[in-house]
């Protein structure tokens, strides 16, 4: 294992792609974000908006149809479309639609707000199996791979995941330990793919032993959605043709940082996972001078 690097916006700021003045909607990247379910509909808009106050130049947003209305409400900037669905969740027939507009993307999000069925965990581990662009595994997304890690080992495209420790535990089979390098690189190496281990000092690991290790955030981010924000900042810097190492640090620095900034002008018990978004401006500004 390799010595940890601590996060700072100098090291930030030097990883993120530059934006020529001729640069267009193509040139900053397509995202597909896959999301959602009955009751679960503030997930895809948060990673969504996310994804679009990242700099991505189209952010599409596939939902189950049941909630399709709800969300395109919520939506001004990203583009959502339904897709079947069954009991309230993804249906089977949702997977050639998704990895239709997959295929013309730059990078795909897979699971927050997705909850889980039959039917649903098989579109997303046929989708992961499938498609070889970049991708981030969140939330459900994650969770539908419990027991099929083989499909992550075998993806041909970089892959992110996402796990707090309980979706860490369900992959591993144990609770992670103090010692959350050590599991964070683990899981990357069994799984082939870079992990954001989530959590107080957030570890970022990739097969080979690269850590990087956050030094923002603070509790008033420990609310439901905040996960998703980050979700769809990482992808947003993936589309944007950054490394898989370097978009998940970097949102994790990103998405602390902007959390610090709600914590001082809101404080911790009031701030949401809106806020954050509303803050990334402020933090990703610095970032481009």
């Amino acid at each position: 294992m390799n010595a940890p690097v601590y996060l700072n916006q100098a090291l930030v700021k030097g990883w993120l792609p530059a934006r020529p003045e001729e640069g267009h909607k193509g040139t900053f990247g397509k995202v597909d974000i896959v999301a959602g379910c009955e009751g679960y509909t503030g997930a895809p808009a948060l990673a969504a908006r996310a994804a679009v106050r990242g700099g991505t130049g189209l952010v599409f947003l596939q939902v189950p149809r049941c909630v399709y209305p709800i969300i395109a409400v919520k939506c001004d900037e990203a583009m959502p479309s339904p897709l079947p669905d069954q009991g309230g969740k993804l249906g089977a027939e949702a997977l050639p639609l998704i990895l239709e507009r997959a295929r013309g993307c730059d990078a795909i999000l897979l699971g927050p707000g997705l909850g889980r069925s039959g039917e649903s965990d098989q579109v997303a581990r046929e989708v992961a199996n499938a498609l070889e662009k970049p991708l981030v595994l969140d939330a459900d997304g994650l969770n539908a791979m419990d027991g099929h890690i083989s499909i992550l080992r075998g993806r041909k495209g970089p892959t992110v995941l996402t796990p707090h420790d309980g979706e860490s535990a369900r992959l591993t089979g144990h609770w992670p330990g103090e010692d959350r390098q050590v599991e964070a690189l683990a899981l990357a190496e069994q799984t082939g793919a870079v992990v954001v281990l989530k959590g107080h000092r957030t570890v970022i690991a990739e097969p080979g032993g690269s850590l990087c290790v956050n030094t923002t955030g603070n509790a008033g981010m420990a609310k439901g959605g905040s996960g998703d924000v980050l979700a769809g900042l990482t992808v947003s810097l993936l589309a944007q043709g950054m490394s898989a190492f370097h978009a998940a640090a970097a949102a994790v620095w990103v998405h602390g940082r902007a959390g610090d900034l709600c914590r001082d002008e809101l404080g911790e018990r009031a701030m949401t996972p809106s806020d954050l978004i509303s803050h990334l401006g402020a933090v990703l500004k610095p970032l481009e001078e």
